[in-house]
This record gives structure tokens, C-alpha cells and sequence, in this order.
């Protein structure tokens, strides 16, 4: 069973890690707290280094898709319509090879 707390109004904006412990938001606005997973011993592949790699280019790739006004308007309309952050329909256009930034100009 998921334990339930209500938040007064001083902690409607928690975020962020609270020592070993992650605070996340979800989508819907539920709050999700857990255990920071201890990466410091882990030995990459080439294949899970490569991955990281992409991965990181696909977060600079949202980042800059945030910063476009345009791209921005659109990956928040679509992310109101699929019920998802436009930030991770960024990231996921950019695993599929879409780039808005380039499609715009």
C-alpha cells in the first residue's frame, strides 16, 4: 500500500533530492519520493556509454527545442493532447530522428 500525505501550501513546489532521497512530480501532479540509486561503482558497455551519449544529446536537443518559442508552443500542445511533459516528447523526437529546430527554419 502507497502511503498518502497531504501537503500544506509551503510544500506544494517540492522537488528536486533530499539526501539519498529523489522528490519527483508526475505528470498528473502526484508526488513520488524514492531512494537515489547508487551509480558510483557501475562499469558502462560500450553500448550503454554510446546510449548515455545519445541520451544527453537528446536532452540538449530538448532544452534547445524549450528555448524556441514555436517548438515549445508545439511540444506543449501535444503534450497537453497525450498526457505527457513536451520536455519528454522532446526527447523522445529526437530518439525517432524528428528535429523541429531544423524543420522550422
Amino acid at each position: 500500500m502507497m502511503a498518502k500525505v497531504k501537503l500544506n501550501p509551503i510544500f506544494e513546489e517540492v522537488q528536486g533530492q533530499v539526501g539519498n532521497m529523489v522528490l519527483r512530480r508526475t505528470y498528473e501532479g502526484r508526488l513520488s519520493l524514492m531512494k537515489k540509486p547508487d551509480m558510483s561503482n557501475v562499469e558502462w558497455s560500450e553500448a550503454q556509454a554510446a546510449h548515455r551519449q545519445r541520451f544527453k544529446e537528446a536532452v540538449a536537443y530538448a532544452h534547445a527545442a524549450m528555448a524556441n518559442p514555436q517548438v515549445r508552443a508545439f511540444y506543449e500542445k501535444a503534450g497537453a493532447e497525450k498526457r505527457k511533459r513536451a520536455f519528454q516528447l522532446a526527447i523522445s523526437d529526437y530518439f525517432h530522428g524528428r528535429n523541429l529546430l531544423t524543420e522550422t527554419e
